[in-house]
């Protein structure tokens, strides 16, 4: 979870508390400012979201990378064993 996903799903709550303070007491700014507050809250949320699941894939790509790079240095290590023994 990163800085977007937190901030967003503050600013989601926080809207939801406006919008329905102002639905409570009639007041038609709250309710828009609210609404307009938790829409924002819900984008920056999946923005954040979307980040996180870019750098999931990044480390994923980079530990597989890794791994084969691991495993073809094995493969050389044992043919060179190999020939050295033949």
């Amino acid at each position: 979870m990163n800085e977007d996903t937190l901030k967003g799903k503050a600013k989601d709550v926080a809207g939801r508390v406006e919008r329905q303070v102002g639905e409570w007491t009639g007041d038609e700014e709250h309710q828009v400012k609210g609404a307009a507050k938790q829409a924002e809250g819900k984008v920056q949320n999946a923005f954040g979201k979307a980040k996180d699941a870019v750098k999931d894939t990044v480390d994923d790509a980079r530990r597989n990378d890794d791994e084969a790079r691991r495993r073809e240095n094995e493969e050389v290590r044992e043919n060179d064993e190999r020939r050295k023994s033949a």
